[in-house]
């Protein structure tokens, strides 16, 4: 039986004056974790006006991290700095936000799966249970649709899906047609929290 983990709603900071990147991780993370409430701010003094409200983590981009490093140290627990390829930052765990939404969500799952300190909140569990009452209802995947989802949760496009594959792209769209549809998934992100749940896909 599914239940909430917190009697109160967790509350995650987005700081990053970049409106585009801003709005996609905001999307993203509304939907890996629906019981969050997602706060999304333009600038260090917009944080700093409601620093009254604790969150639970601020994804930062790496410029205002960089600038008001004092500040979001005593933070480190629970800061993530989000950040152009593989760069690594000192203390706190990052996130490269230049990347497509397969693998952003893949990584965001590999943050919650090591365990980051502070724990970001169960994304898992409650995607888990989110999921398990849809499966009740699915018929499983076939063979090939596990194929294709793994190869979607990696980042591939229906294209590459099917020269990987060695089938039509009408072939590949129609399966990821089908692998949305079995799952009830509303998006991408679903159908790769659905296959790290179900062994398909290790991040």
């Amino acid at each position: 039986m599914c239940h909430h983990i917190h009697s109160r709603q967790s509350r995650i900071a987005i700081v990053d004056a970049n409106v585009l990147a801003r709005m996609g991780l905001e999307r993203i993370l509304e939907e890996l974790i629906p019981m969050a409430e997602i706060v999304a701010f333009g600038s260090f003094d917009e944080l700093r006006a409601r620093d009254e409200v604790e969150f639970v983590h601020y994804f930062v981009s790496s410029r205002i991290y960089f600038e008001h490093t004092a500040y979001f140290r005593t933070k480190s627990g629970r800061c993530i700095v989000m950040v152009a390829g593989d760069m690594t930052v000192s203390g706190v765990a990052t996130l490269n936000v230049c990347q497509g939404e397969a693998l952003l969500v893949r990584d965001l799952l590999s943050l919650q799966r090591r365990g980051h300190r502070g724990n970001l909140p169960p994304v898992m569990e409650a995607e888990q249970c989110h999921m398990a009452s849809r499966d009740k209802k699915a018929n499983l995947l076939s063979a090939r649709e596990v194929e294709v989802a793994l190869l979607l949760c990696q980042g591939c496009i229906n294209k590459e899906v099917a020269d990987r594959l060695n089938i039509g792209l009408t072939t590949a769209i129609t399966h990821r047609k089908n692998i949305i549809e079995k799952l009830g998934a509303r998006s991408l992100a679903d159908v790769i929290v659905y296959c790290v749940m179900n062994g398909i896909y290790d991040v």
